[in-house]
């Protein structure tokens, strides 16, 4: 089940709650709604990473644990704020990854994911318990071009 709060409007905060699953599309189409179309097959790739590390790390696929995600525009910066109910995020992966260099080798065991936020965000950003992760991307950007077009 998926709850929505509201759409997000000037610098009201929207929220969508749902229960641990990796059936993350219906999801996705509603955090990207508001993106401009040459920014969402990069910030859907973001939000998809961010969101299966909730569900199958955070909350262990559990259906009765739920995630939610907190979202707002403000001026050209979009903001996502996701929450789960698991036990927290190790920050042993963190030192692995290099958001300037390049991907972690093929046979390590975390990291791919976490680049992939950080090639993707402006900022990104864990609670110190490591149950929620805040997102920004700045849309206008005159530093770069979208990853994907």
């Amino acid at each position: 089940m998926i709850a929505i709060s509201r759409r997000p409007v000037g610098r009201c905060w929207a929220t969508i709650s749902f229960a641990s699953t990796l059936y993350l599309c219906p999801i996705l189409d509603l955090l990207v709604a508001e993106i401009p179309d040459q920014w969402q097959a990069e910030v859907r790739l973001g939000l998809q990473e961010a969101l299966v590390n909730a569900a199958k790390h955070g909350n262990k696929l559990d259906p009765s644990k739920t995630v939610v995600v907190r979202f707002a525009m403000l001026a050209d910066h979009y903001w996502w704020v996701i929450s789960d109910q698991g036990s927290g995020f190790s920050s042993c992966c963190l030192s692995q990854v290099d958001p300037d260099g390049h991907l972690p080798p093929e046979e390590s065991e975390c990291g791919r994911g976490l680049y992939i936020l950080y090639k993707v965000f402006e900022q990104v950003v864990w609670n110190p318990d490591g149950t929620e992760l805040s997102l920004c991307k700045q849309i206008k950007s005159r530093y770069r071009l979208p990853l994907f077009r």
